[in-house]
């Protein structure tokens, strides 16, 4: 049964979340994902107030192909984050969640460490919804968490395809996971993934891998310099790691807090962040427009008649659109 309004007071919540306290911070997440339009409203108002309080992390999106290893470099960075002082909040982005189920709840066993862990709070994906609104809400989440002195955000994309992007496009920096698969494994990921990257993570370098980590860093440094960087202030080192051992975990933070110093100096992590606002901006609106198609009742039920008639063509795409608008008064 969804919470009553009165039990959402902003103020306290607010204070709450500034105090750091988890459970608070939970509720508050829990307001956020809600779809109520009350809720809605208060969530709103909430961002509002935390916003002051917000911006001061370090955000780190995290991507990889299945196996990579990612739960376990997430597991490694962040408690090896926590035992130098600072507080990590591990987010994810999964679109494909409504139908799967999600990979991160069983990935929150896998990240044994920070499971318990009272510096860090681990967060999965709103349970479902649009590739747009899911991404909203990781970062209406991500503001909660640096209201609530979490200085560390890891956002890892356990969805597929445009998830990279979503994830990129509220984080500082990205880091992309791969294994050690030479040709093959560089063959198999996708240009624009490479596109993104602000830094590729060669996992798995260790024991009898280790020379064909070694082997697969060098092929992507070969094709990132075929690249332009995406920014004129870095260029993205490719590095080999064992997250299972530990082994170069370390200098994966180094080179993140060195791109964060250099877009700062630069005033570019001050523009990137300000254009990632506004995306923010159009995909909540978006998912707001979007809203009626899935909770109007007249419009769920005609749906199904509606794409059965454009699909055996007795109803042109575009007359359907002014039916379904029409339905929704627009």
């Amino acid at each position: 049964m969804v919470s009553p309004v009165p039990s959402f007071d902003v103020e306290r919540l607010a204070q709450g979340i500034r105090l750091g306290d988890r459970t608070v911070l939970s509720r508050a997440i829990t307001l956020i994902e809600s779809k109520r339009a009350d809720h809605r409203a208060t969530a709103a108002a909430l961002t509002q107030t935390l916003l002051q309080a917000t911006g001061k992390a370090v955000r780190v999106g995290i991507t990889g192909s299945p196996g990579v290893g990612k739960s376990t470099a997430i597991d490694a960075l962040g408690s090896m984050l926590t035992r130098q002082g600072h507080k990590v909040a591990v987010l994810a982005v999964d679109p494909s969640s409504w139908r799967t189920g999600g990979s991160i709840l069983a990935d929150k066993t896998r990240m044994a460490r920070l499971a318990t862990d009272a510096n860090a709070f681990i967060r999965p994906s709103p349970a479902s919804g649009t590739l747009g609104g899911v991404a909203a809400k990781t970062r209406e989440t991500m503001l909660l968490c640096e209201a609530a002195g979490y200085d560390a955000v890891l956002v890892e994309t356990v969805g597929v395809g445009q998830s990279e992007v979503a994830v990129a496009d509220m984080t500082d920096f990205f880091l992309v996971l791969v294994l050690p698969g030479g040709g093959d494994e560089l063959q198999g990921l996708k240009k624009g993934v490479i596109e993104l990257a602000d830094m590729i993570a060669v996992n798995k370098a260790d024991g009898d891998t280790l020379a064909r980590a070694k082997r697969t860093a060098a092929e992507y440094g070969a094709a990132l310099h075929i690249l332009a960087p995406a920014s004129p202030n870095w260029s993205p080192p490719v590095v080999t790691c064992s997250a299972l051992q530990g082994d170069g975990i370390d200098a994966l933070w180094s080179y993140i807090l060195d791109h964060r110093q250099r877009l700062t100096a630069s005033g570019e992590l001050a523009a990137r962040r300000g254009a990632q606002q506004v995306k923010w901006m159009w995909a909540m609106l978006e998912e707001r427009l979007y809203a009626p198609l899935r909770s109007d009742r007249a419009v769920k039920a005609a749906l199904p008649r509606i794409e059965a008639d454009v699909a055996a063509g007795r109803l042109a795409p575009a007359t359907a659109v002014e039916k379904i608008a029409d339905m929704l008064g627009l």
